[in-house]
């Protein structure tokens, strides 16, 4: 009779709880904590592996060439960036189990995993750059990859040559069938300016820069969405109760979320490792709590999704929207 599958060989449970080698044992010097050690870097692997699954997916159904705004693709977009950002909650919370391992304890095998370190996590420097985090943005970009094998160096430099969930939040942003005219824009900005304080006078430039597709060829600085998407972006954000414009409004907060996860996780690893080791340098050479502060400071994926909220107004300052508007939004009966 044949015995069906078995629980311990769909997961590979033989191989999977054998995979645990401690090098302290090796080197007849057994240090407790290395088992708790490897087993938070093999459960954050894992969980790399599942949020690369998911942003892959996201990736794909964003690199269609329509994509309807009130669609169940998009409900998908939504749900599976909500899952990638539960998992980034759990990542931070599982620092704490790491942090009941005192700094003596780390130091009993510290030394035996150099040049190791978490700063050879392919995985993680991949999720990055599908994200959408270029390599001219990186803390320390000349060093990033120099701990890696030249074939893990390859994959970073194949992921990083794809096109990003940002460039495809970029594009979807653009082809939103919404306001394509100017005197919409050209009343908002008037009711923005009247709403700046006195200290606030500079946003004015900044609203053009931003906004207008004038000012695009004239900005010096790096960017990653268009006028055009951040006009898009921002109407989704002042009108975001209009039945067409819900889903839109969650993906944006979505991205925000996982921006804000991300930049927490690294927060929280940096006061991990300052409270482990001090100043002292990485396993793998790094300068360690500098290098994590530097990637705290400099890597934020989705800051102009951020800046957008720079520009709202009171609700009840808002332009009214015409009847045609609305009725391509979903409120006005024909």
């Amino acid at each position: 009779m044949n015995p069906g599958l078995h629980y311990s060989d769909y997961l590979k449970l033989d191989e999977l709880l054998d995979s645990q080698q401690l090098k302290s044992d090796l080197q007849h010097a057994h240090a407790h904590d290395e088992m708790l050690f490897i087993i938070i870097h093999q459960t954050y692997e894992l969980w790399f592996k599942q949020l690369l699954y998911e942003v892959d997916s996201i990736i794909g159904i964003l690199e269609k060439p329509t994509l309807n705004d009130d669609s169940p693709e998009l409900q998908t977009i939504v749900h599976r960036l909500n899952r990638c950002n539960t998992i980034l909650k759990l990542l931070v919370q599982q620092i704490e189990v790491m942090e009941t391992m005192s700094p003596m304890d780390f130091l009993d095998f510290r030394d035996m995993l150099r040049p190791a370190s978490g700063f050879q996590s392919i995985q993680y420097k991949i999720i990055e750059a599908r994200l959408g985090l270029k390599f001219d943005q990186r803390h320390e970009k000349n060093h990033y990859v120099s701990q890696l094998r030249e074939k893990e160096v390859n994959m970073i430099r194949h992921a990083e040559s794809q096109k990003t969930l940002l460039e495809y939040l970029n594009d979807w942003l653009e082809r939103m069938p919404f306001l394509k005219e100017n005197d919409f824009w050209t009343g908002y900005r008037k009711l923005y300016l009247e709403s700046l304080s006195e200290g606030e006078k500079e946003h004015a430039a900044l609203f053009d820069t931003v906004f207008s597709d004038e000012y695009i060829s004239k900005e010096p600085l790096y960017r990653s969405l268009s006028p055009a998407a951040c006009r898009a972006g921002l109407f989704i954000m002042i009108y975001p109760g209009y039945p067409i414009l819900q889903l839109p409004y969650r993906l944006l907060i979505a991205l925000l979320e996982m921006d804000e996860q991300l930049s927490t996780w690294r927060y929280r690893h940096m006061h991990m490792v300052h409270r482990t080791i001090g100043t002292r340098v990485g396993t793998g050479g790094s300068s360690g709590r500098s290098y994590l502060q530097g990637t705290v400071d400099k890597h934020s994926i989705y800051r102009e999704i951020a800046q957008l909220t720079s520009f709202l107004i009171e609700r009840k300052k808002l332009p009214h929207l015409d009847r045609q508007m609305e009725r391509r939004l979903g409120f006005a009966s024909e």
